[in-house]
């Protein structure tokens, strides 16, 4: 309601009647309700700014879907929200806004009609009055209204002085001063529908001795006052009004005063909730590509709410399936020219919507002495202290009991009790919901129990909460309170020590104060006990990004998109009692970015930027120290994320400094994890510079490739093997290595279908690349025409010393020029040729041409990895050949590395038969050895235990 909008012209739809506006055209002769519909439409237009996210690509109409609105009757209207799977059944029926204003037979003539609609938080009460007043607007709805005010109950309450209903409406709506249909004159008013939107920020009086009795539009009174009086008939009594609220401030209005009651109840079936996620999901750019992409996860969704999962129990409330959908577009759809998103972002910005400059009011005007009113603040005391408990002893469920506990804690005072009573009614099913699979994936001692227990409406919201308890500070021990107690009273006290020592006795007997003299020593231990409590913050999240006992093997980023999605195929044997909490360091890592700062400091929560440099200083240090033990790629993947979400560039060169490789290998590189990559690695100096960068069967595309340019850039040995990239993606990789910031060594392409196509414009950039020093093109559908474009490029890039083309369609005359090209070639020392269409033949002459002919005499040879054998000698190079076959033989061709291993075989036996010595023989004998068991792997089908070789 607080919406500024735009001074500029801006065309609308309003009853099919094109209408122009602009702030520099004053003189346009239009009827007053038109300027009236025009602005609204314009300030209830605006999106806020997390939908701005979504890339912008539509508009209030077009993400609209209705929630469950059912009317009440007066005796069930604290009727509490439905399980999502029970609400089927509900005795009322679905109705619209437009059917609450309806005449019924208990209406009065010449009395408007009040309305009450209410519903917990997140259930899309604002999100309704939105849709109306735009649809009023366009001649949609509630025609029969000729002018609709809307007013802001928060606006309402801040006003201090008196103000008539004519004067609040022209304060807010200028051009509707004086307007004959508020005159109060006959039944003019009949025509007027008020619109109050949060009703539980006033505290109304209808009591006649607090609030007077009020008929004159035009006398001054406090805003409660003329609330009452519209709501009590006695002010306007034709005109109607609606009223939104929260369930426990719905009885502030007595049952006298509405006339019908309606709660919204958000999204009862998956059909709503499926139609919500296209109207958000299916709206990107216009790309066929994405369109496609949003259509699959909408359907994945779909499944996973039709199996009446949790999901579908967190997706009951509209603010839940916006956060999903703003996940899976951050996860989906990272473009890496629109701005930084993270995920701590996106929850924080759940949380802004839901709860930006929501207090915790108890229906009284007297605040509770010394205490913060922040609701968000009180949710972190209480929800973010029982999530961080969870999160301590690896439980993610708890009984109604533990609630209580957590929840209610220990006795209070009155005032205390009815917060905590309006926070259980409005804001605690919010972030708790009933657990769907009580018994599915508890211990036994668990399932065996009738009890019900509840989990967050969605997981990761418990990792985000107990984050921001920690840090915020909220699990200081009792030594660290009172130090901060004594902190301020030493700097209210000034520099009188008398006052100071007077202060301090308060706290610490008076003995131990003369013993240890701590007027001159406490200032110093307070700053020692507050730095050791940021350490401490640091030091648990390292700990726990690195957590070996966790049980997930996906990168965090997957089980985010599992969670969402649902696990297809057989579900992980997972016990959801020892859950790993992977994302609970990284929240705490991106809940210190300036951004969630401000956002947080909106919502009463304060992080001081001295903690944020004392943790970031001792988490350096921390992580540091944690990367010098090798990772796997799923923890390297993970603290990838963290460097992401912290987005400190001074912080992340630090860190990477200290790492020389990144091994991602079998890592899902999706579009956000290649942004992330090249991100965090853009934080370093130009002279920043990767020994390997390992992203071997990771999925990669064309188009993640363009992504990935700049860590490429960072990069001296790539390895790109089992992957997807075809020819095309020959073009960024011609470019890359064309690039004078580029220092690439070493390039591993195996396993990619390039063929001769994309080879050939590989090779484009050999002539102007003298960096690469080593070429795998093992396995790329590579075929005679590539192999001799290959031997005529060689001469023109003089740095290369190793080149393998092994595995692919090469015959003698192609092999035979290649290795003709290579004994020329001035560095290269090594050719992988094995496993190629090669005759018997043809391998003998490639070992006699392994010798330069300019070169016979300076011992320099081209080795020729072709076979096992060379002739009638054992090849020295046996071992590693083997070993490649092993490691790749499951994912290639298994008929043909049978036939080559055979192949082996039969040469191996002519050599054996070929020598004298004994010792040869048995030198043959343990050769044959070795191939024959991995035929025998083959016939298994068992995965390789040999370690890793460097194609």
């Amino acid at each position: 309601f607080k919406t500024k909008y735009p001074k500029s012209k801006v065309l609308i739809n309003s009853q099919h009647v094109l209408i122009w506006c602009s702030s520099s055209s004053p003189s346009v002769s239009v009827d007053t309700i038109q300027i009236h519909k025009r602005k609204l439409f314009l300030w209830f237009s605006h999106l806020p700014q997390e939908e701005k996210q979504f890339g912008g690509y539509f508009s209030p109409e077009t993400m609209h879907v209705d929630p469950l609105i059912v009317e009440r009757k007066a005796e069930e209207r604290a009727g509490r929200l439905s399980p999502p799977m029970q609400t089927q059944s509900l005795s009322s029926p679905s109705v619209s806004v437009e059917q609450l204003f309806e005449p019924t037979e208990a209406w009065t003539e010449g009395r408007g009609i009040n309305v009450l609609l209410y519903g917990a938080v997140g259930t899309g009460k604002s999100t309704v009055v939105r849709k109306l007043v735009l649809d009023w607007c366009s001649g949609a709805t509630l025609n029969h209204y000729k002018l609709l005010v809307p007013f802001s109950c928060e606006d309402l309450s801040q006003l201090s002085k008196v103000s008539s209903l004519r004067d609040l409406v022209s304060r807010k709506y200028l051009h509707l001063k004086k307007h004959p249909l508020l005159s109060g004159e006959g039944n003019l008013a009949k025509d007027v529908l008020f619109l109050f939107n949060g009703m539980e920020k006033m505290n109304l009086d209808f009591r006649i001795g607090s609030t007077e009795l009020c008929s004159d539009p035009s006398e001054a009174l406090p805003p409660d006052v003329v609330v009452v009086n519209l709501l009590r008939k006695y002010l306007l009594p034709e005109a109607s009004i609606l009223v939104t609220t929260r369930l426990s401030a719905m009885d502030r209005i007595p049952q006298k005063y509405v006339n019908r009651y309606a709660q919204i109840c958000g999204f009862n079936d998956p059909d709503r909730q499926r139609a919500y996620f296209t109207s958000r999901l299916l709206q990107q750019s216009g790309k066929a590509a994405r369109d496609h992409e949003a259509q699959a996860l909408i359907e994945l969704l779909y499944l996973n709410l039709q199996r009446e999962s949790q999901l579908a129990a967190a997706c009951f409330l509209p603010s839940y399936c916006w956060l999903t959908c703003a996940t899976l577009h951050f996860l989906h759809f990272t473009d890496a020219k629109a701005p930084i998103r993270t995920l701590t972002g996106i929850y924080t910005s759940f949380l802004r919507l839901n709860f930006g400059g929501e207090v915790l009011g108890t229906g009284t005007s007297v605040p509770i002495q010394g205490h913060n009113n922040s609701l968000m603040l009180y949710v972190i005391r209480t929800v973010g202290k029982m999530a961080f408990d969870g999160i301590t002893y690896k439980r993610t469920s708890f009984s109604e009991k533990e609630l209580e506990q957590w929840i209610g804690g220990k006795t209070k005072t009155d005032e205390e009790l009815r917060q905590l009573a309006m926070f259980q009614t409005d804001v605690l099913d919010f972030f708790l919901a009933p657990c769907v699979e009580s018994g599915k994936h508890l211990p036994k001692s668990l399932s065996e129990n009738d009890e019900r227990r509840y989990v967050f409406a969605v997981p990761a919201m418990q990792e985000y909460l107990a984050a921001l308890y920690v840090v915020l500070g909220e699990n200081k021990s009792a030594l660290e309170k009172l130090s901060k107690r004594v902190s301020v009273a030493i700097g209210q006290a000034g520099e009188d020590v008398n006052t100071l020592f007077t202060i301090l006795s308060k706290f610490i007997p008076l003995r131990i104060f003369a013993v240890f003299n701590l007027i001159k020593l406490f200032p110093k231990l307070y700053e020692k006990i507050s730095s050791h409590n940021k350490g401490s913050i640091a030091r648990t999240m390292a700990a726990e990004m690195f957590r070996t006992e966790d049980s997930y093997n996906e990168d965090v980023l997957d089980q985010v998109e599992q969670n969402l999605l649902g696990v297809h195929g057989p579900q992980p044997q997972q016990l959801s009692e020892s859950h790993p909490f992977e994302l609970y360091p990284i929240f705490m890592g991106g809940l210190l970015h300036y951004g969630n700062r401000v956002l947080l400091q909106i919502l009463g929560c304060s992080i001081q930027s001295t903690t944020v440099v004392q943790i970031t200083h001792a988490l350096r240090k921390h992580l540091v120290r944690e990367l010098n033990k090798p990772q796997p790629p799923e923890e390297v993947m993970d603290l990838l994320v963290l460097l992401y979400e912290f987005q400190n560039p001074r912080l992340t060169a630090e860190v990477l400094a200290s790492m020389r490789t990144i091994h991602l290998t079998n890592i899902r590189m999706t579009s956000l994890k290649c942004f992330i990559l090249s991100s965090v690695l853009s934080c370093t100096p130009a002279s920043y510079h990767l020994e390997e960068l390992d992203l071997s069967s990771c999925l990669l595309t064309q188009d993640l490739l363009k992504t990935l340019w700049p860590a490429f850039r960072h990069t001296h040995n790539l390895n790109l093997q089992f992957n997807s990239l075809g020819p095309e993606s020959c073009l960024i990789l011609r470019d890359l290595l064309l690039d004078s910031l580029s220092s690439m060594r070493s390039l591993q392409l195996c396993d990619n279908p390039l063929l001769d196509r994309g080879v050939c414009i590989l090779l484009e950039a050999l002539p102007e690349n003298q960096t690469l020093k080593h070429l795998s093109l093992m396995h790329t559908g590579m075929g005679d025409h590539g192999a001799l474009q290959l031997a005529d490029r060689l001469q023109q890039h003089v740095g290369l010393q190793e080149l393998n083309v092994a595995y692919n369609n090469i015959g003698d005359n192609a092999a035979l020029a290649l290795v003709d090209a290579c004994r020329e070639h001035p560095s290269i020392h090594t050719v992988h040729l094995y496993l190629n269409a090669l005759s018997d033949v043809g391998k003998k002459s490639l070992y006699v041409r392994g010798v330069p002919r300019n070169h016979v005499g300076s011992g320099r040879r081209v080795k020729v990895l072709a076979s096992v054998t060379e002739g009638s000698e054992i090849s020295e190079d046996w071992h590693p050949i083997l070993r490649v076959i092993r490691e790749n033989a499951r994912s290639w061709d298994r008929q043909r590395v049978q036939q080559q291993l055979e192949v082996f075989l039969r040469d191996l036996e002519w050599g054996r038969q070929q020598q004298q010595s004994l010792w040869k023989r048995l030198h043959f004998l343990r050769v044959e050895k070795g191939v024959r068991q991995t035929l025998r792997m083959l016939d298994r089908e068992v995965p390789p235990s040999s370690p890793g070789y460097s194609k």
